[in-house]
């Protein structure tokens, strides 16, 4: 039977391995739900891409390297997918407004909404230091 310091050492590595499939499965169980098709046969992930793809063509090379800027804070593992959702939902107001070309104000209002609440301090710290003012979007908080 194990005893002593190998039997601490076998625990300690169940526990660390348990924990990292639930940590694991957690996260790949929400991209599994972004997957699943909604009424309309897309999910949300297909309508981020269907938004972004519509409107590839209206974004200038200033409003794609402020919206670099903007995702800069979040950590580099999850920066892609950052990136993907707020681009989805500038897309989205984009074509919703029918906008002729994708601009700042535009921009910052997908980047609010695409955030989560709990980020909006984050966020609103990073416009402050682009020296964007947040009045114009108060109601967007």
């Amino acid at each position: 039977m194990l005893e002593g310091w190998f039997l601490w050492f076998i625990l300690f590595w169940i526990i660390v391995l348990l924990g990292s499939f639930a940590i694991g499965g957690f996260f790949m169980f929400r991209k599994f739900l972004k997957r699943l098709p909604k009424e309309d046969g897309k999910s949300d992930m297909d309508w981020e891409e269907h938004f972004v793809m519509e409107t590839k063509h209206l974004w200038k090379q200033d409003e794609k390297e402020l919206l670099e800027d903007l995702v800069s804070p979040v950590p580099e593992l999850f920066r892609d997918v950052a990136r993907q959702k707020i681009a989805g939902k500038i897309g989205e107001l984009a074509v919703k407004e029918k906008a002729k070309v994708i601009n700042q104000d535009l921009v910052i209002r997908g980047y609010i909404l695409a955030t989560p609440k709990r980020d909006h301090k984050f966020l609103r710290k990073k416009l402050d230091e682009s020296r964007i003012s947040t009045v114009p979007y108060e109601h967007l908080f």
